[in-house]
């Protein structure tokens, strides 16, 4: 077996071999490869932000003593959760335009972070519904007694004791939006995922091409994972057990 890492020198236009940020106007594998991380990045943030956004409503919702409330939530947990995730980005893509004329004009970058964020809502959605539930109910009690108002109750007492709770469950997550990011090559976004595949067509030269994106993954999650165990260990409370 041959490793060649000189492919990510040679340029995309002519395939020989140049400077590996290329020449005027020339633009290297290499280039192209970090582009396509940027792109895997920004499609993994803007997921993982609209996840939680909606999860952690969702999930609070799901703890309401509103019938009607709570069974949207169940609904929207359901839904997004039971349907695989790459048929979710092509209802975004194909089928959604077709009905709502307005997403035809929407990218696919935005169409692809959208559907891996609602995919991700409905799991952050059960975690947060978990960790409410797993706070003693006399907590709420009191705060009632109090005089706190229900949002206050939640949004001073209950939520931020359970986000706390649930912080290991949204690393794994975080690292679950990056990893699922690659679905976004089905509609063209050039990401990590679409960039080996084309790479790999136009140089023949496979091996290095996916240990080149295999390291980035990695890297990228890892880096996640640091990150937020970095968040975990400055929101923990005094006398809970040590950071990871």
């Amino acid at each position: 077996m041959h490793w060649d890492w000189q492919v990510f020198c040679n340029s995309t236009l002519s395939g020989e071999a140049t400077a590996c940020f290329g020449a005027a106007g020339d633009i290297t594998y290499l280039q192209w490869m970090i582009s396509a991380w940027g792109w895997t990045v920004s499609v993994a943030a803007l997921g993982f932000v609209i996840a939680l956004f909606f999860g952690v409503m969702v999930g609070i919702a799901r703890t309401l003593p509103m019938a009607p409330v709570a069974l949207v939530a169940t609904v929207w947990t359901e839904l997004f959760r039971n349907i695989p995730l790459l048929v979710q980005v092509f209802l975004w893509y194909h089928v959604l335009p077709v009905f709502i004329p307005a997403f035809s004009s929407v990218s696919s970058f935005w169409l692809a972070a959208i559907a891996l964020g609602l995919f991700t809502s409905a799991r952050i959605a059960e975690q947060v519904r978990a960790g409410l539930q797993s706070l003693p109910p006399g907590q709420a009690m009191a705060a009632k007694a109090l005089g706190l108002s229900p949002a206050m109750v939640y949004a001073k007492v209950l939520l931020p004791q359970a986000l706390r709770i649930i912080l290991p469950a949204f690393t794994s997550e975080a690292m679950n939006v990056v990893k699922n990011s690659s679905v976004a090559f089905a509609v063209s976004v050039t990401e990590l995922t679409l960039f080996a595949m084309q790479a790999q067509e136009e140089t023949g030269r496979g091996l290095e091409i996916y240990a080149g994106v295999t390291l980035l993954y990695a890297f990228t999650a890892l880096s996640v994972n640091r990150i937020m165990a970095w968040v975990e260990s400055r929101t923990r409370l005094p006398g809970m057990v040590g950071a990871r």
